[in-house]
C-alpha cells in the first residue's frame, strides 16, 4: 500500500467515525439552580454565626472565653469544609453508554483484549473460597475470552490460594458454559447458589453444577483448615515446587504460574470454547527490600501482563468484589471507544457495593449519598474523579506513566480498532512465538524485587508508593497528566463485596483511609499544588473534602465536649432564644441535616439508615481520624512509618447474628477507640442531666442543652453497650470505668483551666 492510498484511508476512516453515532452521552443533574440558591442561605447563616462569635467575643478574664475562641475555631473549620463539599454538589454529570452500538460499529474479532487484576494478601484473613469466587465471576463475562486474562496477584504468597485457584480452573471448565448458556447472574459461584433456589428449567444440570461447585467448595475448606496442601496434591502440578520450608509470607522469589493458557488448544471448556487466561502471581519479596503493599503489587502485575497478554485495558479488583453484572466490559468500552471523546479517557471507576448490608446500613458502609451525588458532582467540575482502589477499567498507558499529550500525538497506541488494529496483530503475534517456559521467565524478571530499583516505578509510572491510599494519589496524578476519567454508576451493580460487620473493623478501616488521604493533603500531591493550573479549582476542593477527614476530628471533638461542660457550668456559648442571633445557629445547621435527610431519601436510604449514619459520622471523626490526625502528625515528624492494614473478611455465627438483629457490635480490641466513644457518652449525658435545671434559669443555655440532647439521642446505643447488654458485643467493664472517671474529670476539674 503506497503512502497517498494510506493516508486517504485514514481521512476515509476519520470521516466516518465522525459520522458515526456515539457510544455514550452525558447529562446534568436537575434542579441544579435550586440547590445553588439553597446553598447561597447556608453561607449567609455561616457567616452570620461568624460575625456573631466575633463581635461577642468575652474579652480578656471575662467568663467562657476560651470557650467561645474554640467554638469560633471549629465552626471556621466547619465553614470551610461545607464549602469544599459544594464542588461535589455544584454541578451533577451521568453518563449512560450504548452498549448496543458497540457491536455495530466493531465486530468482536476488532474488539480489545482486557486484563483483569485481582488482588489478595493473607488466605486466614481472606479466605481462598472467597477468593476464588470472585476470579470464576470474571473469567464469566459475556466478552470473548480469548480477549480476557485473569491475574491472581497472591501477597501472602500462600499455597493454599494456588491450590484453590488450581481447583476454580478445573471448575470453569463447567461453570462458564453453564453460566453462558442459560445466562445467570450473579457469577460468582457463591452468590448465585446462596439464592436457595434453581433459576433455570434444566435442574438436573442446575444440581449437578451446584454440586460440583460444594465439593470444590468442601476440598478447599478442608485444606485451609489443614493449613497445608497434602503431599499426594503436590505432585499433581508442578507449580507446588516454588514452595518449600524456606518460603514465608515475607521471604520467597518470584511464584508465576500461567494456570490456563489462552493460547492452548487444550484450554477450552465443555462446549470446546477457549477459556480466558489465568495467571497466579506471587511477586518476590525479600526482608531488605520496601514490598510497598498493594500498590507494589499492582505494578508487578502491570509489568507481568505486559509480558503474557498486554492488553490495552486494565480491570483491577480486589479480592472480594465479584462480578455482578456479565455486560459490564462493553458498557465500559463504550466509554473507552467513543469516538469523540474516548481518547481522553485514563480509567472509567465503579463504586462498591456490598451483599451483607443489614436492613438499616448499621454502621454506615454504604455510602448511597457519595456514589449517587458526590462522585458525579466531582466528574461535573471538570472530567474527573477519584480512584477508589477495585472496580476502576483502565487505559494501560495513563496507569503506566504516560501523559495525554503523549498519548494524544501517538495513534498507534489508540485502542480504536480502525487505528491500531495491525499493531495489536503484530504484538499478538510475537507473544505467541513465545513459549510458555519464556512468559514466565520474563515474567519472574519484572516482578523480581531488584527490578524497580533506579527505576520510575512508584514514582512516575505505576501506582505511587509512600501513602497507604496509593489509588486516590494516583488518580490524582493521572488527572495532573491531562487525562479525564469518568464515574459510571449503572442500575445494576457492576461489582459485589462484603462490608464490615463490627464497628472495630469499621474504625480501623476509616482509621487508615483518613491518614492515608491526610498524607496526601500534607504532600507534594496535594491537589492544591500538584494539581495548580492543571486540574480545575472544582477538582481540587472536590479532593480535599475527602482529604481532610482527619482533622475534622478536632473540631467535632470540641463541639461535641465544650458546650456540655459549659452548660453544667452555666455559661452559656448561644445567643439567648429571644435574640435575633438565634436565627442562623438555628437555620444553618438545621437546614443543612434536613437537606442531608432528602438527599440520603433520594438515594434509597430510610430515616433510620440516615440517623445510623450520623452516629457512625459521630464514631468516625472522634476516634478513627482523631487517631489518623494523630499518626501523620507523627508521620510527618518522622517519628512513625506508614502502615498498611488487611482488613479481616471472616466473621463469627455470634457476630452475623447480631449484626443481622441490627446490634451494634463493639468487639474487644479498640478499647482506646470505646474509651473515647463511651466518654463523649457520658460528657453529654452528665451536660442533659445537670444542664435541664439551669436552662429554666438562663435561656441562653436552650441551644446547649438541646446539642447535648441530640449527642444523647445519637448515643443511645453506647449507653445500652455499657448498662443493658449483657452479650459479648457490648462493652467491658473496664472502658465503664476509664470513660466515668475520664467524664468525671472533663466535667467537674477541666472548667478550672477554661473558664
Amino acid at each position: 500500500m503506497t503512502l497517498g492510498s494510506r493516508r486517504s484511508s485514514t481521512v476515509e476512516l476519520e470521516k466516518e467515525d465522525d459520522e458515526a453515532p456515539l457510544l455514550f452521552e452525558s447529562k446534568e443533574g436537575k434542579w441544579g439552580g435550586a440547590y445553588k440558591l439553597f446553598a447561597c442561605t447556608i453561607f449567609a447563616g455561616i457567616c452570620m454565626i461568624l460575625v456573631y462569635r466575633v463581635m461577642k467575643m468575652p474579652k480578656r478574664g471575662e467568663e467562657g472565653r476560651w470557650g467561645w475562641i474554640a467554638m469560633l475555631w471549629a465552626e471556621v473549620c466547619f465553614g470551610v469544609y461545607w464549602i469544599f463539599t459544594q464542588s461535589l454538589r455544584w454541578t451533577l454529570l451521568y453518563h449512560i453508554p450504548f452498549d448496543h452500538r458497540l457491536f455495530q460499529r466493531y465486530g468482536e474479532n476488532k474488539l480489545p483484549g482486557v486484563d483483569i487484576f485481582v488482588c489478595t494478601a493473607d488466605p486466614m484473613l481472606e479466605p481462598p473460597n472467597m477468593v476464588i469466587n470472585t476470579v470464576l465471576s470474571v473469567m464469566c463475562y459475556n466478552y470473548p475470552s480469548n480477549k480476557l486474562s485473569v491475574y491472581l496477584s497472591d501477597d501472602g504468597a500462600s499455597e493454599l490460594t494456588f491450590y484453590a485457584l488450581l481447583k476454580a480452573s478445573i471448575f470453569s471448565k463447567h461453570w462458564i458454559p453453564f453460566c453462558k448458556r442459560f445466562n445467570i447472574e450473579p457469577r460468582s459461584p457463591e452468590a448465585y447458589f446462596s439464592q436457595h433456589y434453581c433459576t433455570i428449567k434444566n435442574t438436573q444440570e442446575w444440581s449437578s453444577i451446584k454440586k460440583l461447585y460444594e465439593d470444590m467448595k468442601s476440598e478447599i475448606e478442608l485444606v485451609v483448615e489443614k493449613g497445608k496442601v497434602p503431599d499426594e496434591i503436590r505432585k499433581q502440578h508442578k507449580g507446588f515446587s516454588e514452595w518449600n520450608s524456606k518460603t514465608t509470607k515475607k521471604d520467597h522469589q518470584s511464584i508465576v504460574q500461567i494456570i490456563i493458557d489462552g493460547r492452548d488448544s487444550n484450554g477450552v471448556d465443555d462446549d470446546g470454547f477457549q477459556l480466558p487466561t489465568l495467571v497466579y502471581m506471587a511477586r518476590e519479596k525479600r526482608p531488605n527490600f520496601p514490598h510497598h503493599f498493594k500498590a507494589g503489587a499492582m505494578n508487578a502485575l502491570i509489568r507481568v501482563s505486559s509480558e503474557i497478554s498486554n492488553a490495552p485495558i486494565i480491570l483491577n479488583l480486589d479480592c472480594d468484589m465479584y462480578s455482578n453484572n456479565a455486560d459490564t466490559i462493553q458498557e465500559v468500552l463504550c466509554f473507552f471507544m467513543d469516538q469523540r471523546q474516548g481518547h481522553q479517557l485514563a480509567y472509567v471507576q465503579f463504586p462498591q457495593h456490598f451483599n451483607n448490608i443489614n436492613k438499616n446500613d448499621l454502621y454506615a458502609n454504604s455510602f448511597p449519598v457519595s456514589y449517587q451525588i458526590e462522585f458525579p458532582g466531582m466528574v461535573g467540575e471538570g472530567g474527573a474523579t477519584m480512584f477508589i482502589g477495585t472496580g476502576c477499567f483502565h487505559r494501560r498507558e495513563s496507569l503506566s506513566g504516560m501523559h495525554f499529550k503523549h498519548y494524544n500525538n501517538t495513534p498507534k497506541c489508540d485502542i480504536n480498532p480502525n487505528i491500531n488494529i495491525n499493531t495489536q496483530d503484530q504484538d499478538h503475534h510475537k507473544m505467541m512465538r513465545r513459549s510458555v517456559e519464556a512468559l514466565i521467565e520474563a515474567s519472574k524478571g519484572v516482578s523480581s524485587c531488584g527490578y524497580e530499583e533506579g527505576s520510575e516505578w512508584g514514582k512516575e509510572k505505576g501506582l505511587v508508593y509512600g501513602i497507604p491510599v496509593e489509588d486516590v494519589v494516583t488518580g490524582l496524578r493521572i488527572s495532573c497528566r491531562g487525562w479525564k476519567s469518568i464515574y459510571y454508576n449503572p442500575k445494576r451493580a457492576a461489582f459485589v463485596g462484603v462490608a464490615p460487620t463490627t464497628l472495630e473493623v469499621t474504625l480501623i478501616q476509616h482509621k487508615r483511609w483518613g491518614e492515608g488521604l491526610f498524607l496526601i493533603f500534607f504532600s507534594k500531591f496535594c491537589p492544591f499544588i500538584c494539581g495548580y493550573r492543571k486540574i480545575s479549582l472544582g477538582v481540587q476542593m472536590g479532593y480535599c473534602a475527602f482529604l481532610l477527614w482527619a482533622p475534622l476530628s478536632l473540631p467535632t471533638i470540641a463541639y461535641a465536649v465544650i458546650p456540655a461542660i459549659y452548660t453544667l457550668w452555666g455559661i452559656p456559648l448561644f445567643p439567648p432564644v429571644t435574640s435575633r442571633w438565634m436565627l442562623p445557629f438555628l437555620y444553618a445547621p438545621l437546614a443543612t441535616h434536613v437537606y442531608s435527610l432528602l438527599e440520603a431519601m433520594r438515594c434509597g436510604c430510610s430515616i433510620k439508615s440516615w440517623w445510623n449514619s450520623q452516629r457512625m459520622k459521630l464514631f468516625r471523626r472522634t476516634t478513627s481520624y482523631l487517631f489518623s490526625f494523630m499518626d501523620t502528625v507523627k508521620i510527618q515528624l518522622g517519628f512513625s512509618e506508614t502502615k498498611f492494614d488487611v482488613t479481616d473478611k471472616v466473621a463469627s455465627e455470634d457476630t452475623m447474628k447480631r449484626y443481622e438483629e441490627e446490634v451494634v457490635d463493639f468487639g474487644s480490641s479498640c478499647s482506646v477507640m470505646y474509651t473515647i466513644i463511651a466518654t463523649l457518652a457520658l460528657i453529654n449525658l452528665f451536660g442533659v442531666i445537670g444542664g435541664t435545671k439551669k436552662v429554666l434559669e438562663d435561656d441562653a443555655l436552650v441551644l446547649q442543652v438541646m446539642l447535648c440532647v441530640l449527642m444523647v439521642m445519637l448515643n443511645k446505643v453506647v449507653y445500652e453497650a455499657l448498662f443493658v447488654r449483657s452479650d459479648r458485643g457490648c462493652l467491658p467493664s473496664h472502658v465503664l470505668v476509664k470513660s466515668l472517671v475520664l467524664a468525671s474529670f472533663a466535667c467537674f476539674l477541666l472548667p478550672y483551666f477554661l473558664c
